[in-house]
């Protein structure tokens, strides 16, 4: 996959340009970014590209030396699910976050 990057998300589009995966997130500040929304197209979904779009942000995470909040519930599960692999990464008050899906009617 072919991952762009622009402020505040991460992203793939097919080669006629459609979004098929993409993360977004908020600068907190303090080089903290809260995971907003994780978002697969209906035709990727069940194929592991979530996993690969939490991965290409954890990659991006540690590169930019940031760690991470997350309140789209997917993001916030597959962090806590993968503490031990991904801790590095995650806030210290990552625990304290509420999940919640960013619905927009899209997606």
């Amino acid at each position: 996959m072919d991952w762009k990057y622009e402020k505040g998300r991460i992203f793939y589009n097919d080669e006629k340009g459609e979004l098929m995966a993409e993360a977004t997130y908020v600068d907190l500040g303090n080089g903290i970014i809260d995971i907003d929304h994780v978002y697969v197209n209906p035709v990727l979904r069940g194929q592991g590209v979530a996993e690969k779009v939490m991965k290409e942000v954890i990659s991006f995470l540690r590169k930019e030396g940031l760690k991470a909040d997350a309140t789209c519930s997917y993001a916030n599960s597959y962090l806590k699910k993968n503490k031990d692999e991904y801790s590095d990464i995650m806030a210290d008050d990552f625990d304290s976050y509420d999940a919640a899906c960013k619905i927009d009617g899209k997606h």
